[in-house]
This record gives structure tokens, C-alpha cells and sequence, in this order.
């Protein structure tokens, strides 16, 4: 697996702070920092980032407002940490004036961006009718929180995960949903993996632009430990998107896609989760 790097530097910083006693406490916190997206010689966006797969990040993001196709030409992916820019290039001319016209602020922490029509893209989209066994939820849920993560080491994190069965093959981390997501697209685009068979597991709430992003990215099934927002439940319905959220140790909940789901697990069979692997705090409620 394509896991986490709590470990490699310039993710975290050491603070000293002062807890309820009056008592000296160190902290590792996360740290943020911007990084421009060019597409060709076009500056795209600004994200705040935690700085990591910034290469991934830069792809997925152009794939999933729809300036990249999948089957574009893409002649490289150029980092500079200290200009703190991507710029992807491709074969052909890209131009996206109309699209950038149009700017929505999503509803994700570290605020992203959707350039265009929310909804484009939709219009006519049919996804794979993929089976769900719940033994591999369960399986999913255990292996993901324990884990090592940036989330278990600092927290005020999010995390994404892209599944096949029971198995997390990419384990992608960021302060904004939409940008752990954008990274775990990169690597499906530039690695060509294929989508329909696969299940997306995040721990943010299942808001329309989370189900619309996996949507386009053709993903038939996501969950989330966490809950759910009322129009994010109806593109789900109407797309035919596998909804599943509140995922925690023994329970569930499914509003969308039951019909989908192979009950092959008795609940009663699966521990409780632990309390501390428990993730609490900002994860999943940003």
C-alpha cells in the first residue's frame, strides 16, 4: 500500500502550548502551505496542502475538474519546492477560460475550488453495479485505523483511501477532503488504474462535491466513517452510487445502494473498535 509518512519532514512542526492545568505541553501540528497548479503555461488554482504527492495532487485536481482527459497526453509533471508550483504539461494546447469563469467554494476545510458546472460530467454517467460485501467494510475499517498516519501522529487531518475488496491500495492524507481525494486520482491517472471495481473510504462527510468527485472518477462505492449531507444522498440515488457512511466498528449506515451490499458478516461477530484507535476531534468533522 501507498500508506501515510508521519515520519518524513516538513509535515509537522513542534509547538510548545499550555494545556487546562497551566502546564507546558509539546505538540506536533501540522503544517500548511500553499502550492500553485499551472496547466501548461496557465495558472490554475492555489491550494493550501500539507506539501506531500504534490505531483499526484496536481494531476488529480486537473483530472477531477475536468481539464484533463483521461486520455491525455501528459509530457511531465514539474515540482519546484522552493517556487512552491506544479506545472503539468501536455501535448496538446489546453484552454479553459469559460471554466475558470466560474469558481465554487466547496464545503471542505482548508476551502477548495471547482471551476465550472458542479454537476457537468454527470449528465448520462452510468456506474458499474458493483457488489459490497460488508466482511469487507468491517476488514476496511480495521486495517485503515490502525494504520500509521499523519492523522494519529498530529491530528486536524483527513484521509482517503482507495480499496479493492478488503485490501486499501492508496492511503492518501490532507487539511482539505477534496485534496486528499485530488492526490488518490493522481496516482489513479498517472498509474492508469482502473476504477470500477474499487471503493473509495474516506474519514469526511459525504457532502455532494465527495460524491461527485467519486463519481467522475468512476468509483462506484463510498463510505465513510463519518455522516452525510441530504443533496450528497440524492446524486448518490440518482447516480446509482453505493453510499455508505457512519462506519465504525460493529455499525453502519447505507443510503444508497443497499440492494448492492452482500451481508456476509454478522455484526455480532465484529469487535467494538477500540477507543484508541478511535479517530476523534477534527477528522471528519470539518
Amino acid at each position: 500500500m501507498i500508506g501515510p509518512a508521519p515520519s518524513q519532514p516538513g509535515l509537522t512542526r513542534a509547538l510548545q502550548g499550555v494545556d487546562h492545568l497551566g502546564e507546558p505541553v509539546d505538540l506536533s501540528v501540522v503544517e500548511e502551505r500553499p502550492l500553485s497548479i499551472f496547466l501548461n503555461s496557465r495558472e490554475i488554482v492555489t491550494a493550501m496542502t500539507i506539501g506531500d504527492y504534490p505531483e499526484y495532487l496536481a494531476l488529480g485536481f486537473l483530472r477531477n475538474q475536468g481539464m484533463l482527459r483521461d486520455d491525455e497526453q501528459v509530457t511531465g509533471v514539474s515540482f519546484d519546492e522552493e517556487l512552491e508550483t506544479v506545472v503539468v504539461r501536455t501535448a496538446q494546447e489546453t484552454n479553459h477560460e469559460e471554466k475558470l469563469k466560474k469558481k465554487t467554494r466547496t464545503s471542505g476545510c482548508a476551502v477548495g475550488t471547482v471551476f465550472g458546472d458542479m454537476m457537468e460530467g454527470l449528465e448520462g454517467l452510468t456506474l458499474p453495479e458493483t457488489q459490497v460485501k460488508t466482511s469487507d467494510l468491517y476488514a476496511l475499517s480495521a486495517k485503515i485505523n490502525r494504520t500509521p498516519s499523519l492523522y494519529l501522529e498530529a491530528g486536524a487531518i483527513h484521509g482517503t483511501v482507495l480499496c479493492h475488496g478488503a485490501q486499501p491500495l492508496v492511503y492518501m492524507e490532507d487539511v482539505g477532503r477534496h485534496n486528499a481525494v485530488d492526490k488518490v486520482a493522481g496516482w489513479m491517472f498517472e498509474t492508469s488504474t482502473p476504477a470500477s471495481d474499487k471503493l473509495l473510504y474516506t474519514t469526511g462527510r459525504l457532502t455532494s462535491e465527495m460524491v461527485i468527485k467519486t463519481a467522475l472518477m468512476g468509483i462506484p462505492v463510498l463510505v465513510s466513517r463519518s455522516g452525510f449531507t441530504a443533496w450528497g444522498v440524492e446524486i448518490a440515488q440518482k447516480l446509482g452510487l453505493t453510499l455508505i457512511g457512519r462506519l465504525r466498528g460493529q455499525r453502519f449506515v447505507c443510503l444508497s445502494g443497499n440492494e448492492r451490499l452482500i451481508r456476509d458478516l454478522n455484526p455480532a461477530d465484529v469487535p467494538e473498535e477500540p477507543k484508541k484507535n478511535r479517530r476523534k476531534g477534527t477528522i471528519g468533522h470539518d
